[in-house]
């Protein structure tokens, strides 16, 4: 079955930079879109960038400018970039992938298990 996971997540200063990664596994050609939100305590889930089949993207305000999304089609992999990380994106990060017909992201896409980003 369809599975994602997620890496690349640890502890940095702030003004310091990560990336993550996102492997996707057990696909057939059916996503159109993949998406990382992320979860600080306390807080709901925040969708963050998106990236479209098409290779289209698009960033929320919180992270435009600072964050890349890219995808490497040949490893099933789709990367976020964080770049100028401040403790407000201290979160557990997740990346979605959704078929056609379902939105990017949402509830019924496939999640992976997340990677926690702490910013000091």
């Amino acid at each position: 079955h369809a599975q994602l996971v997620e890496s690349g997540g640890g502890s940095v200063q702030t003004g310091g930079s990560l990336r993550l990664s996102c492997v996707a596994s057990g696909y057939t050609d059916d996503r159109h879109c993949e998406a990382w939100s992320r979860q600080a305590p306390g807080k709901e889930r925040e969708a963050i960038a998106a990236i479209d089949i098409d290779g289209s993207t698009r960033y929320a305000d919180s992270v435009k400018g600072r964050f890349t999304i890219t995808q490497d089609d040949a490893k099933s992999t789709v990367y976020l970039q964080m770049n100028s990380l401040t403790p407000d994106d201290t979160a557990m990060y997740y990346c979605a992938a959704a078929r056609y017909g379902s939105g990017c992201p949402s509830n019924d896409n496939t999640w992976g298990q997340g990677t926690q980003v702490t910013v000091s």
